[in-house]
């Protein structure tokens, strides 16, 4: 066993021991109530966050938890909306044919900064790849080539992306962070680009067009900081596949076959000769969010803390399907919220560990992890002293599973301690069967992992115990094709929490014998975090 290799010692026995009964109706309770239409979708910063907020500290009042911030239970996110309105259509001149882009049906742009008018125009447009400067993979996708004021057209996930296994530059199969639209947008902007557009294809981006579109519309959230974000491009979106394609034609280029050169070492930024132009101005509101923390004090470790966390947002009001215009968000991430009341309702009946157990729930995740981000930059505990813990979203509603998935595997010795509880349990361990979604990169534990601190994420895999491996696999797509970001995700009754039970007793396991320990499980040697942990623990110590 690798954790015994590691010479782990939090492995024992008691981590076995039986755990308080996770409560279905609780689960059912909280997921059914925050999906409801009167919660609007659960927007941040709309009337209905109150109304979430509020019912997420009743519940952790009833649970048993403490307020945990300075005798209160939230913490301020400082926010600012932007909205984007009078957006022309992104026009492309130049080339062999003038090409006009609706927003929306053929491309979405938007804008990080805070500024009353967004113009970019008659932008040269430049091909590159990628977008990915990783220079310790001897990767430059922006070598030789200066696109300051330019508008760059970027291919999403990694150059290495359809490979079936997980070696190569960019970990094959595996999505790296690179690969994500978040890290194409960042570097862009440091390479001065005046916009930064994104083709969408489905596979490598691992959603459909609809949940860019529901995603990248209407209100948009970012952190409120100084200097209101004007170091970013002015503008940012996304571009069919097919525009794409012609877009390239009207530049007399072979899509296709830059496409292939893109994913070789070597590659080298094209300037397709055309010009871009959009514009589009903002509606501007700076208001604070709030995350919802409770905490179970500990007892002789109470400055050592080990942390749960879920976020409670999702989209509000969104595009309407068959005149259902709220995307409730029961699965992602209602259930996740039901979740950690569950497990506080557990830890609490449990009674109080060695080491403190914190709750939080945060906001704005889907505007891209906010509420975490803010918290990992602002700690209400210090993140030296946060040992680790579990995120939760979306949890398992389609029964008990033979099989478990670790999210982003081979990073953390967290995952040597929920080996031994999942093959406890009878089930089995096995590879993330879609690392190219990127999932490691697309919720809230990612903001402590940049950070330091060391945060499980996973859950059970598609090898249904009903069912098997087809039909779990059937459930997973439709969920992204049908329910995913879009009104249809709805509290179902005739769901099965088996699964879900399941999946959250190892989750209460693994925070007990954290919590109930001494031990600072560390990331793996190879991981990327390792360094800021060891600075992290030094200084701590």
């Amino acid at each position: 066993m690798r954790a015994l290799l590691l010479g782990l010692t939090f492995l024992a026995a008691p981590a076995l021991a039986q755990a308080p009964a996770i409560s279905v109706q609780t689960l059912e309770d909280v997921t059914k109530t925050l999906s409801s239409d009167a919660f609007e979708g659960r927007k941040p910063t709309t009337p209905a966050e109150d109304k979430t907020t509020a019912y997420i500290v009743e519940r952790f009042k009833a649970a048993g938890l403490k307020p945990g911030v300075d005798g209160g239970w939230f913490q301020n996110v400082p926010l600012v909306e932007t909205t984007a309105t009078n957006v022309a259509p992104l026009t492309i001149t130049g080339g062999k044919t003038p090409l006009r882009l609706a927003y929306r049906t053929d491309m979405v742009v938007k804008t990080f900064r805070v500024a009353p008018h967004i113009a970019v125009k008659d932008s040269d447009v430049v091909f590159v790849g990628y977008g990915i400067t990783a220079p310790e993979r001897g990767w430059n996708d922006y070598a030789g080539v200066d696109v300051k004021g330019k508008t760059v057209i970027i291919l999403v996930n990694d150059p290495d992306w359809q490979s079936p296994e997980r070696t190569g530059v960019f970990e094959g199969k595996a999505m790296t962070y690179y690969g994500r639209w978040t890290y194409k947008y960042e570097e862009a902007a440091r390479q001065g680009a005046a916009a930064a557009i994104i083709v969408h294809d489905t596979e490598p981006a691992a959603y459909g067009w609809g949940v860019v579109q529901s995603s990248n519309t209407g209100p948009q959230l970012e952190l409120d900081e100084k200097g209101d974000h004007m170091g970013e491009s002015a503008a940012v979106g996304w571009v069919q596949l097919d525009k794409a394609k012609a877009l390239f034609a009207s530049a007399g280029q072979d899509f296709a076959a830059l496409t292939e050169a893109a994913k070789h070492k070597g590659f080298r930024a094209v300037p397709l000769g055309v010009k871009a132009s959009v514009s589009f101005d903002n509606t501007i509101r700076r208001q604070a969010s709030k995350n919802v923390v409770g905490i179970l004090p500990g007892t002789s470790a109470p400055n050592e803390y080990v942390l749960y966390s879920a976020h409670w947002d999702h989209l509000g009001h969104c595009d309407a399907v068959k005149g259902d215009g709220i995307c409730n968000g029961a699965l992602d991430n209602a259930s996740g919220v039901a979740g950690l009341v569950a497990l506080a309702e557990a830890q609490v009946k449990a009674g109080p560990a060695k080491r403190s157990i914190v709750f939080l729930s945060v906001t704005a995740e889907e505007a891209g992890l906010l509420g975490s981000r803010y918290y990992a930059e602002h700690p209400v505990y210090p993140l030296a002293r946060t040992v680790g813990g579990v995120n939760m979203d979306v949890l398992n509603v389609k029964g008990r599973t033979h099989d478990f998935e670790i999210t982003g595997a081979g990073k953390s010795e967290l995952e040597d301690m929920m080996k031994t509880l999942v093959e406890a349990q009878g089930r089995v361990v096995k590879p993330e069967p879609n690392p190219e979604r990127g999932s490691y990169f697309r919720s809230d534990h990612f903001s402590f992992a940049k950070l330091g601190v060391p945060m499980f994420d996973g859950g059970a895999g598609e090898d249904l115990v009903v069912g098997g491996e087809a039909a779990g696999h059937a459930a997973t797509l439709d969920y992204i094709a049908n329910r995913y970001h879009k009104p249809q995700d709805e509290y179902n009754p005739a769901w099965d929490w088996s699964g879900a039970v399941e999946d959250l007793t190892l989750y209460y396991r693994l925070g007990r014998e954290l919590a109930d320990g001494d031990a600072w499980p560390n990331w793996y040697k190879t991981a990327e975090f390792r360094a800021i942990r060891d600075k992290q623990r030094a200084a701590a110590q």
